[in-house]
Parts: structure tokens; sequence; C-alpha cells
């Protein structure tokens, strides 16, 4: 039975609670939820009446859950956490970044009987990554290598410890970089990149570090490095691997040191930068081949993140396709209405040696092809129709997963997650239904739609639609 002192605080503040744009949900002494806003509802896909009761790990889980949460560690000490970020996992299976802020709850006489966890989306913040084509972490984490990847994030971002990303050429270096740059507490200050491989060795190093007035001929005026340009912020070299001895040298001496010179300069300027780096090459192999120093190496290698290609995720490739096509549809002004079943597994069936970049392009392409409608396999270029057979047994279960995850979440968004109506569109039993939903790992919620479908009867009143 719920505390008559929480119930009484809830009914004076539930209006208002109501109308704010953040979450708010608050916990008895057992950790179960006694109250779940509007604004909790809408950002996590659930009903507050299928949140109260449970408990609150059950419901919002978090990247924080376990050891780092922030409501047992309020509880314990009778403090506040505030703007700690995460990453919770909505009733569909999307990761969504949050920032999370708790206070503990007590009764008049001044007896602790709870907690209250207020929280945000901050999905639309990264504004310049949207713009620039990016995609976020919620969008390339639904495999299993992926979100192992993805929960550690949080605590990644909390730390200012140098990262080192491993992957091939598009698989999203850069986007996972920008992800712990907007988890951390520097998201506020500049994301600055360079990719270390476009420019020649002399070019780089006034890049890097800039140079003052008169450094060298044609040096007229002071300008500042990609240091300087990223104080507060962090620090972004993609393609360490390709950068010269000399050069890896001086990189060493401004992480150990965390100060650097600008080129004809003669006072150190301090580098308050987090440094992400990243290559499409092995750099021990590098090592052993004396390509790359030792020391820099385990300067750099603190924390490091091997990104797996887009051919050993393909279940990832349906909402990769339908990020790009809504994206597309905005960029340029189209109604494109999606992607034909034919298309979807001829794409799925391509190893992709570009990766995420090049699946993007062959949307666009599509978008050039198609003039309106939905994509169709015609669009896509022959090469890959040809290229797209499957070639092994664990190639092809991914493949059909991957489908049957899309077709199923289809299905159950047009009947408003009704799972029984979405059972009899797709033409399956409702138990073997279930039982595929489970299999498949999608998470959903609790309630399947069927009460918040109402109908008038008679008499003018609303009766449920069963």
């Amino acid at each position: 039975m719920q505390n008559p002192d929480v119930l009484e605080s809830y009914t004076s503040a539930e209006t208002i609670l109501d109308s704010v744009t953040d979450g708010v949900f608050a916990v008895d002494t057992q950790r179960r939820i006694t109250y779940f806003n509007s604004a909790a509802e809408r950002i996590l896909g659930l009903n507050r009446c299928q949140a109260i009761g449970r408990s609150c790990s059950a419901v919002f889980r978090s990247s924080l859950c376990g050891g780092f949460c922030p409501l047992n560690q309020t509880m314990a000490s009778g403090g506040s956490v505030l703007d700690r970020h995460a990453l919770v996992v909505n009733a569909i299976g999307n990761h969504i970044p949050v920032s999370v802020s708790t206070s503990v709850l007590k009764d008049r006489s001044g007896k602790t009987i709870g907690g209250v966890e207020t929280f945000r989306a901050l999905n639309g913040e990264d504004k310049q990554a949207e713009t620039a084509g990016e995609y976020s972490t919620d969008y390339v984490a639904s495999s299993e290598a992926m979100r192992l990847i993805v929960d550690l994030l949080p605590q990644i971002a909390a730390s200012d410890s140098t990262v080192l990303i491993q992957g091939e050429t598009g698989t999203g270096k850069e986007v996972l970089a920008r992800s712990i740059h907007q988890l951390s507490a520097r998201r506020q200050r500049p994301f600055v990149a360079v990719n270390c491989a476009a420019l020649p060795d002399s070019l780089l190093e006034s890049e890097l570090f800039g140079y003052k007035a008169g450094a060298f001929t044609g040096a007229v005026k002071d300008k500042p490095g990609r240091f300087a340009l990223a104080q507060g912020g962090t620090l972004f070299l993609d393609e360490i691997g390709d950068i010269s001895p000399c050069l890896q040298v001086r990189l060493l001496r401004v992480l150990q040191e965390r100060s650097f010179e600008p080129l004809g300069g003669t006072k150190s300027i301090r580098a308050d930068v987090r440094v992400i780096v990243a290559s499409n090459r092995d750099l021990w192999t590098l090592v052993q081949e004396n390509g790359f120093r030792h020391d820099l190496y385990y300067r750099i290698n603190v924390i490091r993140l091997d990104l797996p290609p887009l051919r050993e995720r393909r279940e990832e490739i349906p909402a990769l396709v339908k990020h790009f096509i809504a994206r597309f549809n905005r960029l340029q002004r189209r109604t494109i209405s999606g992607i034909s079943q034919e298309a979807m597994e001829t794409l799925i069936g391509y190893d992709y040696p570009g990766n995420i970049r090049e699946l993007e392009n062959l949307i666009e392409r599509a978008f050039v092809m198609c003039s309106n409608g939905m994509i169709q396999a015609f669009h896509l270029p022959d090469t890959l129709v040809r290229a797209a057979v499957p070639g092994s047994p664990s190639r092809l279960e991914s493949a059909v997963k991957a489908v049957e995850i899309e077709t199923l979440l289809q299905a159950l968004s047009r009947q408003n997650y009704n799972r029984e109506a979405a059972a009899r569109e797709l033409g399956m039993h409702k138990s073997t239904f279930f039982k595929k939903i489970k299999t498949l790992g999608i998470m959903l919620p609790h309630q399947d739609g069927r009460s918040s479908r109402r109908r008038r009867n008679g008499n003018g009143t609303h009766a449920a639609v069963s």
C-alpha cells in the first residue's frame, strides 16, 4: 500500500507536473514507481498505468541502472544528483540520450519516504549533426555488438580520458565521437574534427597548433589551431595512423603535458581539450611494423572502441534505411513513402565495402531515380542487385531477422501497437506473434493499445473496443 503522505503530495502537484516537458517519476523506499507524469509517458512510450507499482529499473531502463544509479545514490546520501547523462531504452527498444536529476522525497516530519527523478531527452540538441547528415546512436544500436558499445557511452563521456575508435571507413567513427561529446559535460563547447590524412604533414602541424605572425613566409597574422579552437570542448583526430613519426612526437607531448606552442610561438598554451582519435587501420599492427610509436599508442589507447562493419550488423539496415529516407525527404522536400520488401531484402543481402556511408549514398541515388511513391528494387544499381546474394547461413539468418523485425514493427505501428490486430494483419496466430516478438527481442508497451481506442454506442456514450 502506498504511503498516504506520498499520495497527498502527488495529488496537489499532479496538474503542475503533467504540464512540464521534462519526464518525472517518483518511487517509494522499495524503488517502486508511485508517480509517472505525461512527459515520462511520451519519452518512454509507456502509459502511467503500466509503470506505477513496478520497479523503476524495469521501467526506466537506463545505462546508469545498477552500481551507477543516481536514485540509489540520492536515497542513500539524502543529497541531490544534477544533470547526469545516460542512455535509456524506450518501449520499442530505441536508445534515447537523457539528462537525469534526482532528489529525495520526505514527508512532513522529515522522514525519507522515496525519491524523485526528472529526465529530459537530449536528442534535439545536436542540430549540427542532423544538418550535416549524421545519424545518432539511436540508429546504430539495434545489434548486440553496437548495444554493448552504446551502453558504455555515458561512463566514457563522464571522463576526460583519451578514446581510440577503430573501424573500417564509413562505419560511423565520427558519429560515435560526436555522441560521446554530446553526452559529456563539454557538450556546450566546440566539437572540432580534423582528418589527419587529408593534409600534408607540414600543413597538418600548423592546422593543429596554429602559428604566430612571421613564423614563415606568408604568415602575416596569428592563426589559432584546432587545439585552440576546441578549448573546453572535444578534438576529434580522424585517421591518426597516417601522421608522420615527427608529428607523432609532438602530439605525444601535447597529450602528456596538456599544453602546446603555436608555430613561431614562445609561450605554452594550456590545452583544455578532450581528445578522441580514430583510425581505419589496426594501430597495434602499425606499431609492430614500426609505423606508429609505441608510447603514443599507449597514450591514446586508454579507452578503445572497435566498430564492427555493417555486414556484421545487418539487422540495423532497416532502421538506417528508414532514417535516411526521412532525412532526404526533409532535405529535398520529397514525400517518398518508404521502401518495398524486395528492395529492402536486396539492401540487406549486400556486403557494403563502404559501410554505412555507402548505404546512405545508395538511398540518395534511389531518391533521384524514384519520382514518387515507394523505392523499388529497380531504383537500386544493377551491380548491387547482382552482388546482393546470400552467401552463408549466418548471413541469411541476419538478413531474415532484420526483415522480420522491420515487418513486425511496421504492422504494430499501423495498429497503434495493438498486438492482436497486428497479428491478424500479418495472418499470424496471436500466440505465434507474441512468441516472435519475444524471440526477436522487440520491446513493446505491456498495454497493447486496445483500451485507448473507443467508439460511441447508440445512446451517445463511449464503449471500449475489444
